[in-house]
């Protein structure tokens, strides 16, 4: 009987244990929640780390994409601050210069962009301007001439589409008519097809990596203007930077450290964020699982596979960089609501 009463006490002791070490996202699913429509350069990097991310979490996790559009991606990032409960099963993917309006006091931000808890970016994310090459403004030149704004489209004010014309706008002196209000990239696409607008704005790597964009190009539809890396990049060698522009135009010092703050948000390149107050050890995890995946070689040939560019920071660099940008001087805030028409 005492020797019943042992194994019974070991195997029960076996169980407890055996329970009290189950990783805590066995079993689970993990939302991805991005701002922007399906096929989009956000979702596409979500799905490619939604199928290889759970390897690198101890319990593999199933970890799916929700689409939430709407505000330039606002919408999503309200709703993983403030409803998602923070417990390491919600991670949000939207916008990086969204901390543009908080800056400049915009009612509809429910967010601290300093607070929320950073897990990584796969890529960071030059621009580019590109138009209709049947317009007539051929060059950065023939817009800062012209008489009669060029129309390109956006989602919102915190859009690649919307803030990189406008930037243009304060240190070039260039002449932009921005129409808001479309879904999202692809809808100023079709946009642009239609005549509707003639101009947007793109990261680099979205550019190079989904239709209509390949097709473009094929067929010269459209033509690249200016470009926001330091240095040109290598497919876009003719495309001239906005920095060489700001020297070519004699851009002042205020107007070159707005293009500064701005610019910033290619630094966030596609960032994933936890809301605040969730458990250190589950922001560990999946910063660990993040770094992991995205030096994975099969992950590295599978981001190629999919024309998406690797090119990431972690968390403490965007940490560290979502403090810098909301804590600005009150002449470059007001710069930015002039910039942004608030």
């Amino acid at each position: 009987m005492i020797k019943f009463f042992t194994a019974l006490c070991c195997i029960l002791f076996w169980v407890s244990t055996g329970e009290a070490q189950a990783p805590f996202y066995q079993g689970k699913t993990v939302s991805i929640i991005v701002g922007t429509k399906a096929g989009d350069a956000f979702d596409l990097y979500a799905r490619l780390l939604a199928q290889h991310m759970p390897k690198y979490i101890p319990g593999s996790p199933n970890i799916i994409v929700q689409n939430m559009t709407g505000a330039a991606s606002l919408i999503a990032a309200n709703h993983v601050y403030n409803v998602a409960k923070p417990d390491g099963l919600t991670i949000g993917a939207f916008f990086p210069a969204l901390y543009f309006d908080q800056l400049i006091g915009r009612q509809e931000v429910q967010f601290d962009w300093s607070k929320f808890v950073w897990i990584g970016s796969p890529v960071t994310a030059n621009h580019l301007l590109y138009m209709r090459a049947d317009a007539p403004y051929k060059s950065i030149g023939d817009l800062a001439k012209a008489s009669e704004p060029a129309k390109c489209g956006a989602s919102g004010t915190t859009a690649t589409a919307y803030f990189v014309p406008k930037l243009l706008d304060e240190v070039i002196g260039t002449k932009f008519s921005i129409i808001t209000g479309y879904q999202s990239g692809s809808d100023v696409d079709l946009a642009i097809e239609r005549g509707e607008v003639i101009c947007s704005a793109r990261t680099i790597t979205a550019f190079f990596a989904r239709e209509p964009f390949h097709t473009w190009r094929k067929t010269g539809f459209v033509r690249v203007l200016m470009q926001t890396g330091k240095k040109r990049e290598s497919r876009l060698k003719d495309v001239p930077t906005i920095h060489e522009l700001m020297d070519q135009y004699k851009s002042p010092e205020p107007a070159r450290r707005l293009a500064t703050l701005v610019l910033a948000a290619g630094d966030f390149g596609r960032p994933y964020l936890l809301p605040p107050k969730t458990p250190a050890d589950r922001v560990n995890i999946l910063r660990q699982a993040f770094e992991k995946t995205i030096k994975d070689k099969a992950v590295l040939a599978d981001a190629e596979k999919r024309k998406l560019e690797i090119d990431p920071n972690f968390s403490d660099e965007l940490e560290k960089l979502a403090k810098e940008v909301v804590d600005q001087p009150p002449e470059i805030v007001a710069r930015m609501r002039q910039m942004l028409g608030k």
